[in-house]
């Protein structure tokens, strides 16, 4: 398994790791509750390193990104991102990405650390007229979320911080090292992710935990990571979107901009739009005991209508909660159904998503 430039550090705090997308990465450092809560009330400091970046550069970048993604690139000036997808022409997701305007010959894509290989082939196959750049190697990606990140940010960098709205960047100075910092995260939190050189990632690390200690600040692993984002309803690759999933299927619709004129999938979606879903992904609360996990069934009135793609007890509302995709006669809010759970018919109720806002 890979390792990021921080796992000495992981271990010296003493971290449980776990094999995540060919990577062995934290978990968790004392426990996901005790990390979920922090960044929730105060702020957590997560390794994302394993996230892959892949750049389009020249005059044709924005053009092969549009048309390789499902947003609207156009939109974009320099400085700002877009939440995107990257789509099969049948319209099944590749990945779930980020889309960060550097300028109009330079496009950088963050994308998901277990499809690193598979993004950069499809989209060097696709991206004729721009250079494809696998960067992924090159960079350290850390992500300090929470209502108290932009506090302890601010005591490290002259950025204006307070200036960025979501969903733009900065480059510039971090305690002395220079980052990309993005006004997004994957927490349902305010919160920033910082792109750096990798051999800088490890000095950054240790200056944004000192500095956050009298903010309370404390490092997070994916087990917290896993749980804000389900309490946000927030799609994980592998789970809520996978080849044979579309982003209509999944409730991205509004990622997909049908007003433009062509990107890959266009034709799939648009036909499925018309013709109406069969299935969608909603969420539920259970009401009975126990907690769903990935590929559990989903019946209703004792008949199979679909499967769970994730679920959790949610430390924030004190209940199990879940994803999954059911039949679209199932998908209206207070419906009743019934997870199968190690054999027993355990009770749930259809909610309204996401489960959690700040």
């Amino acid at each position: 398994m890979k390792r990021t430039a921080l796992y000495s550090r992981h271990a010296a705090l003493s971290a449980r790791f776990v094999e995540f997308g060919g990577w062995q990465m934290p978990v968790q450092y004392t426990s996901i509750i005790d990390e979920h809560r922090a960044v929730r009330e105060r702020a957590g400091l997560f390794d994302v390193s394993h996230m892959g970046e892949i750049e389009l550069r020249g005059p044709h970048a924005v053009a092969r990104a549009q048309e390789l993604t499902v947003n609207d690139v156009n939109r974009l000036r320099d400085g700002q991102a877009q939440y995107s997808l990257l789509c099969q022409p049948d319209g099944g997701a590749i990945d779930d990405i980020i889309v960060h305007r550097i300028t109009s010959e330079r496009i950088l894509l963050c994308v998901n650390a277990g499809n690193i290989e598979k993004d950069f082939a499809w989209i060097r196959e696709h991206g004729d007229g721009a250079e494809v750049l696998n960067r992924s190697a090159e960079f350290g990606q850390l992500a300090l979320q929470g209502p108290r990140a932009t506090e302890i940010l601010l005591r490290l960098t002259s950025l204006p911080l307070p200036q960025i709205p979501p969903f733009a960047f900065a480059e510039g100075p971090v305690a002395g090292h220079r980052a990309l910092v993005a006004h997004t995260g994957y927490t349902g939190e305010d919160g920033w992710e910082l792109y750096c050189a990798v051999d800088d990632a490890p000095a950054l690390w240790d200056a944004l935990l000192e500095t956050g200690q009298t903010s309370g600040l404390q490092p997070a692993g994916l087990g917290a990571r896993d749980t804000l984002r389900l309490e946000r309803a927030l799609p994980l690759y592998g789970h809520e979107l996978t080849a044979e999933t579309t982003p209509l299927e999944a409730g991205l619709g509004w990622v997909v901009r049908f007003t433009k004129p062509s990107f890959i999938g266009r034709d799939a979606l648009l036909r499925q739009r018309e013709v109406g879903l069969s299935r969608q992904l909603v969420g539920f609360v259970m009401i009975g005991s126990g907690i769903a996990r990935q590929g559990y069934v989903i019946c209703r009135d004792g008949v199979r209508v679909g499967a769970v793609t994730s679920g959790t007890k949610s430390p924030t509302l004190g209940k199990a909660i879940g994803l999954g995709y059911v039949a679209s006669t199932c998908k209206e809010i207070g419906t009743r159904l019934s997870i199968d759970i190690r054999d027993r018919m355990i009770s749930a109720e259809v909610v309204r998503l996401p489960f959690y806002k700040r």
